[in-house]
């Protein structure tokens, strides 16, 4: 039997390079026995939960360097900061907006609080097959048609770095004195050199929550959630926080952060300008690349694209005799590079300060080697390939009568006190859901409980699996059947 400590030491020492979170890369960390760190609220080291010393000095200095009037630590990770949010900005029943491309967290605390919501669906490209930006007019429709509706959700930059008019948006939901909260997990390193976007704390969201795991030097699981202006509740946020988050709070989790934060306020230009040298040396090296095609900035602008994040390597294969999934293998197996995730004709490589020139290198070494062996479908554009165009379907349309877009027949919690009964996944056509289904990464939900599923949606499932993707959200890990609402 294997064990997971004794794995983790030996697959340390091994060269797969790390093209995935978290942001460290596994070599901006100082500290080499976390056991010594380990410790429980003792004197002189205060308590998350009652901050009153040394953790309430880091968080405030946290709030200066990413520019919030008030940050906390988050030490499990985003979710707990979106739970919170919602529970803060919101009562049990209320109605709400949120982008149906939300991260599985959103649509569990929608769940918990027992919320109604209209989705703001994004836009899409076919071309790209991504779901792009949100449509600021849409919120407005919705906010103008719905008066009572007081919280908004976005997310912000998307797992593939496509970043929506957050201050357009923003400008908007205050206008008809609602709140926004931006799930910016992506996006820790927003703000912080030009050639990243804006964060969204710039652009004028009421509440921000980050992954500093993700995209900057701290440990799996820990995160931020920022506050600006007078619109939120804060004892709300903190008395939420205290419910969601652990009261056993890890310190090594907490030194990690502030370890994070003291480098990005002393070191961040050194840091950020080398990294900036070397992701756009790569990025240039990518661009020469026949048969691989590397998303870039150049698709701001297009389908509520409001700009474009970077630091993401999104990869696509599509139009070739390639898919996704085997890009990654071939990545992994031949060259020891470990991807962030494969989607049905791209993958994504997440980068960060933590990257070395040595990384990049291997990186742009093994896609030229790959792009020589690739070979483009004949005819030129043609994807009929059922194994391609894994184009994400069914309830990206919404039901729209009389230029109103219709809910889903139950809310999630509706669904989940309903009778249910299984059926086959394909005999499931036109009933309504009472499980998620998702990729997983990156977690956004292709169906919630509640809503119909559809042929495309059945259709798109299958082409999931026959890609070797990982699906989840279903009690049966076989993907095989799916309880419904009876």
């Amino acid at each position: 039997m294997a064990h997971l400590c004794k794995e983790l030491i030996k697959y340390g020492e091994l060269d797969y390079y790390p093209f995935h979170m978290p942001g460290h890369k596994r070599n901006l960390c100082e500290i080499t026995n976390p056991y010594k760190l380990d410790i429980t609220e003792i004197d002189g080291f205060d308590n998350l939960h009652h901050p009153e010393g040394i953790i309430k000095d880091s968080m405030e200095r946290a709030a200066r360097v990413f520019g919030s009037d008030e940050t906390y630590f988050l030490i499990n990770g985003s979710t707990v900061g979106i739970l919170s949010a919602i529970f803060a900005t919101t009562k049990n029943g209320d109605t709400i907006i949120a982008a149906r491309n939300s991260h599985k967290s959103i649509y569990h605390g929608i769940y918990l609080r027992e919320l109604k919501v209209f989705y703001s669906y994004p836009h899409n490209s076919q071309k790209i097959d991504l779901n792009c930006g949100i449509n600021p007019d849409n919120i407005n429709k919705m906010l103008t048609t719905h008066p009572n509706i007081s919280t908004v959700i976005v997310t912000s930059p998307t797992y593939e770095g496509i970043v929506s008019d957050i201050k357009r948006i923003a400008e908007i939901v205050h206008t008809h004195n609602a709140i926004l909260i931006v799930d910016e997990a992506h996006g820790a390193h927003f703000g912080f050199h030009q050639y990243f976007p804006d964060s969204s704390m710039q652009a004028g969201a009421d509440i921000v929550i980050q992954s500093a795991h993700k995209t900057l030097p701290a440990f799996t699981q820990s995160a931020l959630i920022h506050l600006s202006g007078d619109r939120v509740n804060r004892p709300q946020i903190r008395k939420y926080l205290g419910i969601f988050q652990s009261s056993s709070p890890s310190y090594i989790l907490m030194a990690g952060l502030d370890r994070c934060i003291d480098m990005l306020e002393h070191n961040s230009k050194e840091l950020f300008n080398n990294y900036v040298t070397l992701l756009d040396n790569f990025r240039k090296r990518a661009a020469t690349l026949k048969n691989i095609t590397l998303i870039t900035r150049e698709i701001a602008g297009s389908n509520h694209i409001f700009n474009y994040d970077n630091s993401k390597i999104v990869l696509s294969v599509k139009g070739t005799n390639m898919t996704g999934k085997a890009l990654y293998q071939e990545l992994l197996t031949t060259y020891h590079l470990q991807l962030e995730m494969a989607a049905g004709d791209y993958v994504i490589a997440m980068t960060s300060i933590g990257d070395t020139e040595e990384g990049f290198e291997r990186f742009i070494t093994a896609l030229k080697e790959i792009d020589k062996k690739i070979e483009p479908l004949h005819p030129p554009g043609d994807n009929s390939n059922p194994h391609h165009s894994l184009y994400f379907p069914g309830n990206n349309v919404p039901i729209v009568i009389d230029n109103q877009v219709v809910p889903a027949p139950m809310s999630i919690s509706e669904a989940d006190g309903a009778s249910k009964r299984i059926v086959q996944l394909e005999d499931s056509i036109d009933l309504i859901s009472g499980e998620y289904i998702y990729l997983y990464p990156p977690g956004i939900p292709i169906v919630v409980p509640g809503e119909i599923i559809t042929k495309d949606i059945i259709t798109y499932i299958q082409q999931c699996k026959d890609n070797g993707l990982s699906i989840q959200g279903l009690q049966d890990y076989h993907v095989q059947n799916i309880y419904v609402v009876t």
